[in-house]
């Protein structure tokens, strides 16, 4: 697995120096646009929700730049939240970010990601390194599976403690949203074809939007990166932001692999403001 790594940074930064850009930016409407015009666009908004494809080197790397950009900009304070961390364990991210816990305690209390080190590490330290608050959004995935298992009347049972690391109850849910209605029919044939799958992902992005809304305040830009699939389309946790505060300015990217990087396949077009189209030869930080 280090072996793959390795040569997968290698490939990556030999095309970077040969100045070989691996990828392009594009409109909703596949217009190319530059990085530093999107990043003007993105500055302006009080959400940026980046949709990466979890393996996609092109993503973690992005994520890094889009950061150091809203960063640099300090006519907004930059917050980063992500997918990644779940709430019951938001306090110990808090210490590590500042500096009130060593990497190495913080490494092994957390329930990293098994990319973590390789995909979100950089982006954490920059974090931790420039004063930059990272809030954990995400719900623990155990009661995610709960509503898979039993549905969500099953998160009433929680306790006061336990509901306080996911959206309010009852969480808004329509299961016309083609998104989820998507994630049903993909079980159609299964004994799994009811709607506790959509809803165990509609209480994710509930929570998330829920969570980065409470840090989202004014004169503040949040930067929040999670899977594609909980943002594309203006769903998912965009949805859910519109419901809890319908006057946040949310700005999404998507991240989509291609053939040919010259232009966005009609079928990525209008997944998000921004479709950041990568060669699809590019290296994966896993497999």
């Amino acid at each position: 697995m280090k072996k793959i790594l390795s040569i997968a940074a290698i490939l990556f930064v030999a095309t970077i120096n040969a100045q070989v850009q691996p990828y392009k930016i594009f409109s909703s409407e596949g217009k190319e646009v530059s990085f530093k015009k999107m990043s003007k666009k993105l500055q302006k908004a009080d959400v940026v929700l980046f949709g990466e494809l979890h393996n996609n080197t092109i993503a973690h790397y992005l994520q890094v730049k889009v950061a150091k950009s809203l960063h640099a900009d300090k006519s907004k304070k930059l917050i980063i939240g992500a997918e990644m961390f779940e709430r019951d364990q938001a306090e110990i991210l808090k210490n590590y970010v500042e500096g009130k816990l060593d990497e190495e305690a913080f490494e092994k209390q957390m329930r990293l990601w098994n990319n973590y080190k390789t995909d979100y590490k950089p982006l954490l330290n920059f974090a931790k390194e420039n004063k930059i608050k990272y809030i954990a959004t995400n719900i623990p995935r155990r009661y995610a599976s709960m509503v898979f298992k039993k549905g969500a009347e099953a998160l009433d049972t929680l306790s006061a403690e336990e509901k306080s690391w996911i959206a309010p109850l009852p969480f808004p849910y329509d299961k016309n949203l083609p998104g989820y209605v998507k994630m049903l029919k993909m079980f159609d044939d299964s004994m799994h074809a009811n709607e506790n799958f959509p809803k165990s992902q509609a209480i994710k992005d509930a929570t998330m939007a829920h969570f980065l809304l409470q840090e989202s305040k004014a004169n503040t830009v949040f930067l929040h990166l999670n899977g594609s699939y909980h943002s594309d389309y203006f769903e998912g946790i965009g949805w859910y932001i519109n419901q809890y505060n319908p006057n946040k300015k949310v700005l999404t990217i998507s991240v989509v692999e291609q053939e040919n990087i010259e232009k966005v396949d009609k079928e990525h077009l209008k997944k998000a403001d921004f479709i950041v189209v990568v060669d699809a030869d590019m290296p994966k930080t896993y497999e």
